[in-house]
C-alpha cells in the first residue's frame, strides 16, 4: 500500500514538472514568435537598400555614387509613375524603383495600372503604351522612358551575337536630372569644313546626358555665341580659315570650352586648325603614328594603337575599371614648354612609335628615312593660365568609330563622354553604364573537368556510403559489447 502511494506521489510529481516544463515551452514559443513577427513588420517599413543585398556580378540591383549626388541634391519633388498591370511588374525594376523612392523625400513611385486609369498616359506620349513604362515628373517638365529604352541590346563584334544590358538607372537618373534642371549645357557642334556627323551612340549618349546639340557655323557670326557651354569639332576634313581660328582661340582664352576630334585628312592638312594647339606649346607631327611596340597596338595593325593610358580626371575611372582606349589613325602631339597654359597628356604611345610622313600615301608599316620618332601624345586636355578656358584634343577623327568603340568595351565612348563632362563641369548624371544581363561562366581544360566530375560524381558519394557504414558498424560494436 505505501509503495503504491509513494508511485502515485511520484507521478503527480511527473506531472507537476512535465505540466511546468510545457507552460515554459509554450511560453518561449510566444515570445519568439512575437519577436520574429517584430522584426518582420520592422524589416517591412525599412528602406529597399537596408534589406536587400546585391550579389550579382554586374551590380544589377545597386544604386552608383553618380545617382546618389543627383537624389541627395535634389530641393524640388519628382513624381516616378510606373505604367504596369497587375501582375507584369519586372522584379528587378520594382528593385530599382524601390531604391529611388528610399534614397530621398523628394522622390514618389506611384503606379498606373492601364486597367484602372487607361488614358493616363496618353497625356505624355501618342505612342504605343507597354508594361513598365515609366513617367518621370517635376512640375510641368517630364520624360517618358519606354521599356524598350531601359533593356538594350547590341552587338557583340568579337562573336557577332545580341548581348543584352540593362539601363534602367542610366535612364531614370538622367530623367530625374533633366525634369529638375532649368538650364542644359549647349554643345555647340562646327559645322562647314566636312565634318562628320556625330556617330548615333554619342549622339544618344549625349542626349541621355541632357545636353542639348547645336549645329553652327563661324561664317555667318563676330565669335561663339555667348549661349555656347561648349563647341565640339569633330573630324573635319578640310582645313578652318585664319579668321575662324582666331574666333576659337579667343573663345578659349576668354574662358570658352572647345573639344576637338580631328586626325589626318587624306588631302592638305589642317594647319589653321592645329595652330589653336602651337598657342600652347603642342606641335603636331607630319603623317599617321604606327606602333613599333606590339603591345601597344591592336588587330596587327600597327595604326590602330592601345595607347597608354594617364591619370587624370577623364581617364582614371577607365584606369580603376582595366579598360583600353582603341586609337585608329591618328596624328601625333609633341607636347612642350609653355607659359600660356597647363598641358597634360592623356593617351600615349610608346618609345618605339614613329610618324609615317607618307600619311595615307604608306606602302609600308616598317620605319622608312624621314619618319618621325617618337613618342607622342594621342589626346591632350589644355588649361588657360588663369584655369578658366579649356580644351581637350583628340588626334583621331575615328576614335568614336562604332566598330572600335565596340571592340573596346564601350571605352572610347567613355572616354569621349568624360571628356565632354570634365570640360562641363563634371556635371553627376553622366557615366551611368549599362549593366551587362549576360552570364558568367566558368572557364577550365578539359583535364581539370574530368578530373572534377570524377570527384563529384564518384569521390564523394563513395566517401559518404563509406562513412555511414563505418558510423553504423561501430555502433552495433558497442552495442554488443554493452549486452
Amino acid at each position: 500500500m505505501q509503495r503504491f502511494m509513494k508511485k502515485e506521489e511520484e507521478r503527480k510529481i511527473n506531472r507537476r514538472i512535465a505540466l511546468k516544463g510545457g507552460s515554459y515551452s509554450l511560453t518561449m514559443t510566444v515570445i519568439v514568435l512575437a519577436i520574429l513577427i517584430a522584426v518582420n513588420v520592422f524589416a517591412s517599413v525599412l528602406p529597399a537598400g537596408m534589406t536587400k543585398l546585391d550579389i550579382s556580378s554586374s551590380q544589377l540591383y545597386s544604386i552608383t555614387s553618380s545617382t546618389k549626388v543627383v537624389v541627395n541634391a535634389l530641393e524640388k519633388d519628382v513624381t516616378i509613375y510606373w505604367i504596369v498591370q497587375s501582375e507584369q511588374e519586372d522584379s528587378v525594376m520594382e528593385n530599382l524603383l524601390a531604391k529611388y523612392d528610399s534614397l530621398s523625400g523628394h522622390i514618389t513611385v506611384i503606379k498606373k495600372n492601364p486597367d484602372i486609369y487607361p488614358t493616363f498616359a496618353q497625356q505624355y506620349t501618342d505612342g504605343t503604351v507597354a508594361n513598365n513604362d515609366l513617367i518621370v515628373e517635376c512640375g510641368d517638365r517630364y520624360r517618358y522612358i519606354r521599356y524598350s529604352e531601359i533593356y538594350l541590346s547590341d552587338i557583340d563584334y568579337t562573336t557577332y551575337s545580341q548581348v543584352y544590358s540593362f539601363d534602367g538607372e542610366g535612364a531614370v537618373t538622367s530623367a530625374i536630372d533633366y525634369v529638375v534642371s532649368e538650364d542644359l549645357p549647349q554643345i555647340y557642334v562646327l559645322e562647314g569644313h566636312g565634318e562628320a556627323e556625330l556617330p548615333a551612340e554619342m549622339s544618344a549618349q549625349m542626349e541621355k546626358e541632357n545636353m542639348e546639340l547645336v549645329q553652327f557655323s563661324l561664317l555667318n557670326v563676330d565669335g561663339i555665341p555667348e549661349e555656347a557651354d561648349l563647341c565640339l569639332i569633330n573630324a573635319p576634313s578640310s582645313d578652318i580659315s585664319e579668321e575662324e581660328k582666331n574666333m576659337l582661340a579667343e573663345y578659349v582664352t576668354n574662358g570658352g570650352k572647345l573639344m576637338v576630334m580631328a586626325g589626318p585628312v587624306k588631302d592638305g592638312d589642317l594647319t589653321n586648325l592645329t595652330g589653336l594647339l602651337s598657342d600652347y606649346g603642342v606641335e603636331t607631327a607630319e603623317g599617321i603614328v604606327v606602333e613599333g611596340n606590339r603591345g601597344y597596338y591592336a588587330f596587327s595593325s600597327p595604326h590602330i594603337m592601345l595607347p597608354e593610358i594617364q591619370s587624370h580626371s577623364i581617364t582614371n575611372p577607365l584606369i580603376e575599371s582595366n579598360y583600353y582606349v582603341i586609337v585608329p589613325t591618328a596624328q601625333g602631339l609633341m607636347a612642350g614648354g609653355t607659359n600660356n597654359g597647363v598641358v597634360t597628356e592623356l593617351l600615349t604611345t610608346s618609345e618605339s612609335a614613329y610618324s609615317k610622313t607618307a600619311g595615307y600615301a604608306l606602302e609600308t608599316y616598317e620605319k622608312e628615312e624621314g619618319d618621325i620618332d617618337g613618342p607622342f601624345a594621342l589626346a591632350v586636355a589644355i588649361e588657360t593660365s588663369d584655369g578658366e578656358g579649356q580644351m581637350v584634343w583628340i588626334a583621331s577623327s575615328y576614335v568614336m568609330d562604332m566598330m572600335y568603340n565596340a571592340y573596346s568595351s564601350g571605352a572610347n565612348l567613355d572616354f569621349t563622354m568624360n571628356a565632354l563632362s570634365s570640360l562641363l563641369g563634371e556635371r553627376e548624371a553622366v557615366a551611368i553604364r549599362s549593366k551587362p544581363l549576360g552570364y558568367h561562366y566558368l572557364t577550365m581544360d578539359e583535364a581539370t573537368s574530368s578530373r572534377l566530375q570524377t570527384v563529384m560524381i564518384g569521390v564523394l558519394p563513395l566517401s559518404f556510403v563509406g562513412l555511414g557504414i563505418i558510423v553504423i558498424v561501430g555502433r552495433r560494436k558497442r552495442r554488443n559489447e554493452e549486452s
